[in-house]
């Protein structure tokens, strides 16, 4: 069993007027969702705050409702994987409705990253550019793949990783939530191990910091996670700040005594 620490950033920036991203955390359910709204005035924020509050408490309201770790047959995911799934579903209607039937709210959509800790595991799922990363034994690696045209032009070898943030079209992404009716998230499984941390953040971080800056980070503040976030952003800010700013971090640890008799992590 696990247990698990976290910890949520949000900053506006350097440039921007005001954030559009929106970041919730509930540790007691496992869950940790992160959004990077787009779209008219002060629509982003409208379409992000949407995103994170429909899909925290549609999870929150049915995990418990669900057999743990049972596999469905048509998709192979796990019950938790397809309760995230139809989480962003709901909130991607929700959204596309709103953006059609409320004043000022015309165009707007947001980016999506979820994680639901059960058990010994992890389901992430997301839908455009907010990434997820892993840290185990001091080695960092991508848990998902931005939507993004930039990044398929990295993925099939056409620019550099470093290339990509300097690009013209590093914010055009190619999924997001309220865009269009339906919406195909992808969705990632695997297995949780004490000492991990888990980094979820949106573009404002990543389109400026290297992963190398964010590994060092991390490695540097281990077991700070308040302080590990602050430097996070203080190096996207200083790196010119762009864009907001945010930051999830979640640390693994193994339960104690107590967490296993309950059953909570």
């Amino acid at each position: 069993m696990i247990r698990l620490k976290m910890v949520a950033m949000t900053d506006t920036g350097i440039r921007r007027s005001h954030n559009e991203d929106c970041v919730g955390i509930s540790p007691s359910h496992g869950i940790a969702v992160l959004a990077d709204g787009m779209g008219g005035y002060n629509a982003g924020e409208v379409a992000s705050a949407m995103a994170v509050e429909i899909i925290t408490d549609q999870i929150r309201k049915k995990v418990h409702d669900i057999q743990p770790l049972k596999i469905d047959e048509t998709t192979g995911f796990t019950g938790e994987s397809m309760l995230v799934r139809n989480a962003i579903n709901f909130a991607n209607s929700s959204i596309y409705s709103a953006a059609k039937n409320r004043p000022g709210c015309e165009g707007m959509g947001t980016t999506a990253l979820i994680a639901l800790f059960y058990k010994d595991r992890i389901t992430a799922a997301h839908v455009g550019d907010s990434r997820m990363y892993r840290q185990r034994d001091g080695l960092l690696s991508h848990v998902t793949e931005d939507h993004s045209l930039i990044h398929e032009q990295v993925r099939r070898g056409l620019v550099t990783a470093a290339d990509a943030r300097n690009s013209m079209i590093k914010n055009l992404v190619t999924r997001a939530l309220g865009i269009h009716p339906k919406v195909d998230p992808d969705i990632v499984e695997e297995m949780v191990m004490p000492g991990d941390i888990y980094l979820m953040s949106s573009d404002g971080l990543t389109d400026v910091v290297s992963d190398e800056a964010i590994s060092q980070t991390l490695t540097s503040y281990a077991g700070d996670l308040n302080g590990a976030a602050s430097e996070l952003i203080r190096i996207a800010n200083a790196a010119g700040g762009p864009d907001n700013i945010s930051v999830i971090l979640i640390q693994a640890r193994k339960a104690g005594l107590f967490s296993r008799l309950t059953g909570r992590g």
